[in-house]
């Protein structure tokens, strides 16, 4: 009978809470993610007086990998964000948000190999320089024997490399960096992405180009930037990328919507008419019923808290990404190089790339007597590095720049931990018809369920794309149809690289040039090797 009692007391608390729990909340639209994406709808859909409410579930930041991360007044650019686009749209969109902030920055960024800096692109006659004679010669080598003696069956991304510049130049230039940032050895990359990343633009093109120019073999004249002239410079938030974001938060809130921080997605249902979204938070949970949910979550994640679950949750589950993490250090020096980033071609260290952030903008590095600097290391969530403590990567990143002769230990003033989860979706050889899958299945059981941005497609796209994608999006929410398909896109990896800021202008239906000039914004990303 005490049994009975303690139930029947349970069931009236329960009822007791539920009937003062506040009506659930009515909005247009429910965004899940602060990022760009998400805020690029919320500021959108606020303009045109719709009712919005964004969860995020960070507690402090908004603007997810394009988010600026404070430490003592030091400021982090996680991952590095050059504001470029081709779009008008999107570049309008920025000024419009951001109007007197943007300061304009030289673009900057060099390979740094056996403790001497080459230019990227390379620099023909600085790279014979820095290689010497002797190497530069057994570059020519082992170019002419590749190309006398090719491997018959170029699959991998190795076989291809070795194939077009030798397998000197690929050892130098290629394996260790790409065998760093994507965890998967270059033997056991599918061939068809190094045909896709390595297009006129080539690192071991320009060596190679100096090696037969200081043999007379080639007299065209080339500063090393022959094949496709890069961005010289690039407009930046004085405050770092987050500061967009931030003012984006500041606009939709203004306007009478909410950016709920510290509130992660629990549960997602359709009742047949609206979208009944569950958040949790340190404060408990909150409802928010809407007629539209736009979500810039990892996919995985996504499926995972939708009731009832979709018959592709095993897909969602299949798919995979590569994180990343930023050790910073400030160092009792002036600055160490002058590049934005610097590319660490050294196996002997795990640091992949080293930003330099008073590069970026002034205003990130308080204390002109320091420099401050990012060591990006490229790992999967729960592995070694990702596990170690805070102290242990900061000593980590200390110890390695001295290995690299840029700084004696004794000079660094201290450190600080930024992890990136799913920084990076991974293509493997059943992400496409496992994204498809889902796609099928959401269109057509959740027509007002809009998928957005680098991890809520699972594309490993640039800012402008996942903006353009959410503006989009809005425009299809407004016209309660779907117009516009923010899946066309061809993936050119080397869209950044080259080309006007915002140089295509209309904007129309279906699609026009300047929207299709951010939707091409994805970068190339390597493939496993299918097995033989």
């Amino acid at each position: 009978m005490a049994n009975v009692g303690l139930t029947i007391c349970y069931l009236l608390s329960r009822i007791t809470f539920r009937m003062r729990t506040p009506p659930e909340p009515s909005v247009d639209v429910a965004i899940i993610g602060a990022g760009p994406a998400g805020l690029t709808a919320a500021y959108l859909l606020t303009k045109a007086g719709l009712s919005v409410t964004v969860i995020e579930k960070d507690t402090r930041y908004v603007g997810g990998i394009s988010r600026t991360v404070e430490h003592q007044g030091f400021r982090f650019d996680i991952g590095g964000h050059r504001f470029f686009s081709k779009s008008k749209a999107v570049v309008d969109l920025w000024n419009e948000i951001l109007p007197d902030d943007f300061i304009t920055r030289p673009r900057m960024s060099r390979i740094y190999y056996e403790g001497k800096f080459y230019s990227y692109p390379l620099r023909a006659f600085e790279a014979l320089r820095n290689l010497g004679v002797i190497r530069s010669t057994l570059c020519m080598a082992s170019y002419l024997r590749w190309k006398a003696f090719p491997r018959k069956e170029a699959r991998s991304f190795e076989d291809w490399t070795i194939n077009q510049f030798g397998k000197k130049l690929f050892s130098i230039f290629f394996k260790t960096y790409t065998e760093k940032v994507w965890g998967m050895a270059c033997s056991d990359i599918s061939a068809d992405w190094a045909a896709q990343r390595i297009k006129g633009l080539s690192l071991g093109g320009a060596v190679l180009d100096g090696i037969k120019r200081s043999l007379g073999l080639n007299r065209k004249p080339n500063d090393g930037m022959e094949a496709k002239t890069l961005l010289e410079s690039f407009r930046y938030p004085r405050k770092g990328p987050g500061m967009m974001w931030e003012a984006a938060r500041d606009h939709v809130v203004a306007g009478g919507n909410q950016v709920l921080m510290g509130h992660a997605l629990r549960q997602l249902s359709h009742d047949g008419d609206d979208w009944r979204v569950s958040a949790t938070s340190a404060d408990g949970e909150r409802i928010i019923r809407a007629r539209h949910v736009i979500s810039s979550a990892p996919i995985r994640e996504l499926l995972g808290r939708i009731h009832p679950l979709p018959q592709t949750l095993p897909q969602a589950c299949d798919l995979k990404y590569r994180d990343f993490l930023t050790v910073a250090l400030m160092i009792r020096s002036p600055d160490l190089f002058p590049d934005n980033w610097i590319y660490i071609h050294d196996d002997t260290v795990k640091v992949g790339r080293i930003q330099n952030f008073r590069s970026w903008s002034p205003e990130m590095v308080p204390d002109e007597s320091l420099a401050c600097v990012g060591l990006e290391y490229f790992c999967f969530e729960g592995d070694g590095l990702w596990s170690s403590s805070d102290e242990e990567l900061i000593a980590l990143a200390t110890r390695e720049m001295a290995a690299l002769g840029l700084c004696s230990p004794d000079s660094v003033e201290g450190g600080a931990v930024v992890r990136q989860e799913k920084a990076y979706p991974v293509y493997d050889d059943v992400y496409a018809a496992n994204v498809a899958a889902i796609r099928t299945e959401l269109a057509h059981d959740y027509p007002t369920l809009h998928l957005v941005g680098r991890n809520g497609m699972h594309r490993y796209n640039n800012q402008d794309h996942a903006m353009m994608t959410a503006m989009l999006t809005v425009r299809n929410i407004l016209a309660e149809d779907h117009h516009y398909d923010i899946w066309a896109v061809n993936e050119d990896a080397e869209y950044h690289e080259a080309g006007d800021e915002g140089a295509h202008d209309e904007i129309g239906t279906p699609l026009t040039e300047d929207q299709r000039a951010a939707l091409n914004s994805v970068r190339a990303v390597p493939r496993a090797l299918k097995a033989a």
